[in-house]
C-alpha cells in the first residue's frame, strides 16, 4: 500500500521522500536555465532538459533566441508541449486567457498590484480561486524586462514543506486545516465580484502530489484565530525571510521564461523606460505532465 510522504502520520515515508528530495533538489540558479533555439518548437533534447528541472526543483527557466517577440503563441505553445492546456479565464486576463503583465491603469486593472510597477510578495498564483480551479501549473514569458528591477524571487514549494515540518510538523498539521486561509469577497460598486474564498494552504491533490496556496499579504487576508494556525504562520514567514540554498533570483530577458508547477516567487518593483516591461502571464489548472 502506497504511503504519502504528506501524511503526518507516516514518518518513515516522508524521510524516504525528504532525502531523495533534498538531495536532488538545484541549488544553483544556473542549473535550473535551458537554452532554447525556438520555444515554439522544442528539440527533444531541449524538452527533455526543462522536463528533467521540474521533476527535480518544479521549475525551469528556458532561455529562448526569440527576443522581444510579441506573439502570444510562444507562451501558449510551450505549456501546451508539458501537458498545460486548461487556461484559466481570470479578470485581468485578455480574452485568450493570456495575462499582459506591464503596467495599466485602466478601470479594469488600476487596484490590482501585479499590473503596476510595485512590488509583489511571496505568493503563489491564484490564491483566490475557487478550490474547482486551483492553479497547478505557471508559465511567465517575458517579450520585455523592466529597465530597472522587476527581479523574481523563486522558490519550491516542496522545499518549503520540508523546511517547516522539519521545525514542527504541527505546522504542517494546521496550514493543512480547510479553513486555514481566507481571502475576502471582492466587491465593486457595491456589487460581489468575487465571494469569500477559504482554504488550506498545503493540500494532497487526488494524484498524491504536494500543492501550496499562499499569499504573503498583509491586507485583505484572515488566518484561522487559533495560536497553532498563528504559529505555524510565524514560522512560514520567518522561513520564507531567511536565506537557504534552494531560493532563486533572476530577471527573465527578452525571449526567457518560466515553466513550473506554481512555486513559490515573488517580484521586486520596477521602473520603464521608453520601452514598459512585458510579461505574458499563462495560469494552468494541471501540472507538467509527469512531475
Amino acid at each position: 500500500m502506497f504511503e504519502s510522504p504528506f501524511d503526518l502520520d507516516h514518518d518513515s515515508a516522508y524521510e524516504h521522500w525528504r532525502e531523495r528530495k533534498l538531495a536532488s533538489a538545484p541549488s544553483d540558479l544556473n542549473a535550473l536555465i535551458v537554452e532554447v533555439k525556438d520555444p515554439r518548437h522544442l528539440t527533444p533534447a531541449e524538452y527533455q532538459a526543462l522536463f528533467e528541472r521540474c521533476q527535480l526543483a518544479n521549475m525551469a527557466i528556458y532561455a529562448s533566441r526569440s527576443g522581444d517577440d510579441p506573439s502570444k503563441e510562444i507562451p501558449v505553445a510551450m505549456g501546451r508541449a508539458f501537458g498545460l492546456n486548461s487556461l484559466d479565464h481570470n479578470p485581468g486576463a485578455d480574452d485568450d486567457a493570456v495575462t499582459a503583465l506591464t503596467v495599466q491603469e485602466d478601470a479594469r486593472h488600476r487596484d490590482f498590484i501585479p499590473y503596476s510597477n510595485r512590488p509583489i510578495a511571496w505568493h503563489t498564483d491564484g490564491y483566490y480561486n475557487s478550490t474547482e480551479r486551483q492553479i497547478r501549473g505557471l508559465l511567465l514569458h517575458c517579450v520585455r524586462p523592466a529597465h530597472e528591477g522587476g527581479e523574481n524571487e523563486l522558490m519550491d514549494h516542496e522545499v518549503l514543506y520540508i523546511l517547516i515540518r522539519d521545525r514542527n510538523p504541527a505546522h504542517i498539521r494546521a496550514l493543512m486545516e480547510p479553513d486555514c486561509m481566507t481571502i475576502p469577497a471582492h466587491t465593486s460598486e457595491g456589487k460581489t465580484l468575487r465571494p469569500d474564498r477559504s482554504g488550506p494552504v498545503f493540500s494532497v491533490t487526488k494524484d498524491g502530489h504536494l500543492h501550496m496556496r499562499f499569499t504573503q499579504r498583509s491586507r485583505n487576508i484572515r488566518w484561522r484565530d487559533d495560536p497553532g494556525t498563528k504559529a505555524a504562520v510565524d514560522c512560514l514567514n520567518d522561513l520564507l525571510a531567511t536565506p537557504n540554498p534552494w531560493r532563486f533570483r533572476a530577471k527573465l530577458e527578452s525571449g526567457w521564461g518560466l515553466i513550473g508547477n506554481n512555486v513559490l516567487h515573488t517580484r521586486s518593483g520596477f521602473s520603464d523606460n521608453d520601452h514598459p516591461r512585458l510579461l505574458y502571464r499563462a495560469r494552468y489548472y494541471e501540472r507538467i505532465n509527469g512531475t
